[in-house]
């Protein structure tokens, strides 16, 4: 698998590999999104509204993706974004991010629903560890996995704004997967399609969510439950619930989901350290605005007083410098280093973060930049109003010096037939 992941070019190679090693239904329980998946689509096609307009003649020798994120060094302005249930994936996938993210030198964000636990992480992969709590409903248990995030010294705390209930995905009702896990007719069958997947599930049993064992019991029925991402938090969560939780975590706090300017201005009043545009990958709200569309709005909402991230759609290194130089002060990588892990175990998470990070440092020598301080909005054209194409001043010239040797000939042959009539006919 390590050969297989060190041939891989791109984040679509390592997303093919992870679809050809995986059952359908597990593969698309990750690159899924809510109902018609309008946004899923959109939030990587914002990319592509941008276009580069690179500085030239610029020594770029020494140039570097280093910078700082969120008050601490970090090796590139990116984190890792949190992820559930990658182990379903693959064995330990959850680990291997942590691992791949602590070697490049960024940090890792720990999903409430990962399947590897809060203190296994912090002991294995020790780095900048963020932990994403989702609010539940048994707020006991959710004040128990803050602290256990604290007592563990995660630098940061991510309340995840933009799940009051789960997203309608359509994928996970149709392939009947559901967490907790239950087996079907169906999923059976596509999951002995992936032989080496099903032994290793056979043998060392489905993974489970380690953070959130005790939590509830096992629902009864795996169609109802197939879009089960929401069915235990608590769509009462308000501004009142956050200040508590803002009181009560003494480091970092982040606040992850947002989209709105006016929102954005009184979570900076409220005193959160930094916000993430996101809708969630395309997974909640159809229709939602792309992140890359809504960071504009947000950034002038906070107007300077925190950072802002964003997340959604980014597959390359150029997408990164685009964010950045809309004004982010870094990305979070969801899909992208979720398919290197689940395709790969360690050597695919470490090979998505080596293709991110080629690509970014790559993008910024191209554009004349040596840091990423530098990846600022002018370097960007809207690729939807291009400018009307005008002659240059040598090609007008030429233009006009052609009129003035026609115009001179036309008046030649009129000169020519007035002098020799009858023969303009034969040689016009």
């Amino acid at each position: 698998m390590t050969r297989r992941a060190q041939d891989c070019y791109s984040i679509a190679d390592l997303r093919a590999l992870a679809k050809r090693r995986l059952p359908r239904a597990v593969f698309d329980f990750y690159e899924g999104g809510a109902e018609d998946e309008i946004t899923l689509a959109s939030n990587a096609r914002a990319f592509d509204r941008w276009q580069l307009a690179p500085h030239v003649l610029v020594d770029v020798s020494k140039a570097s993706t280093a910078c700082t994120l969120l008050g601490a060094p970090a090796a590139m302005p990116a984190a890792i974004a949190p992820t559930g249930a990658a182990g379903f994936g693959w064995r330990g996938a959850d680990l291997a991010l942590a691992r791949a993210a602590a070697s490049m030198g960024i940090p890792y964000t720990l999903s409430s629903s990962a399947t590897t636990a809060i203190e296994t992480i912090a002991d294995k992969a020790p780095g900048r560890l963020w932990f994403q709590a989702y609010v539940l409903r048994n707020q006991d248990f959710f004040w128990k996995l803050i602290e256990r995030a604290e007592q563990a010294h995660y630098e940061a705390l991510v309340i995840t704004v933009d799940l009051p209930v789960g997203g309608k995905r359509e994928r996970d009702f149709r392939n009947h997967f559901s967490i907790p896990f239950r087996f079907t007719a169906r999923n059976v069958l596509d999951f002995a399609s992936r032989p080496a997947w099903a032994l290793d599930m056979l043998v060392h049993g489905m993974p489970v969510m380690e953070n959130l064992r005790g939590l509830e019991a096992a629902a009864t029925n795996a169609t109802k439950i197939a879009s089960s991402v929401g069915r235990s938090y608590d769509p009462a969560f308000d501004w009142a619930r956050l200040a508590a939780v803002r009181d009560r975590w003494p480091r970092k706090l982040i606040v992850k989901g947002v989209s709105r300017g006016d929102d954005a201005r009184r979570l900076a009043a409220m005193g959160v350290d930094a916000i993430v545009v996101s809708n969630h990958g395309g997974r909640q709200l159809d229709g939602a605005v792309p992140g890359l569309l809504a960071l504009r709005e947000v950034i002038e909402g906070v107007a300077g007083r925190v950072p802002v991230l964003m997340d959604g759609g980014v597959r390359r290194g150029t997408d990164i410098a685009k964010a950045l130089a809309l004004g982010a002060q870094g990305v979070l990588l969801g899909r992208a280093t979720l398919f290197g892990a689940v395709a790969a175990g360690d050597a695919g998470a470490r090979r998505a973060l080596e293709i991110l990070h080629d690509e970014l440092l790559r993008t910024m020598r191209l554009c004349g930049a040596r840091t990423v301080a530098q990846l600022s909005a002018d370097l960007l054209r809207p690729a939807d109003e291009m400018p009307a194409r005008r002659p240059s001043q040598y090609a007008q010239a030429a233009h006009e010096a052609a009129g003035s040797i026609i115009a001179a000939a036309s008046q030649s042959v009129r000169e020519a037939a007035l002098s020799h009539p009858g023969t303009h006919a034969e040689n016009p």
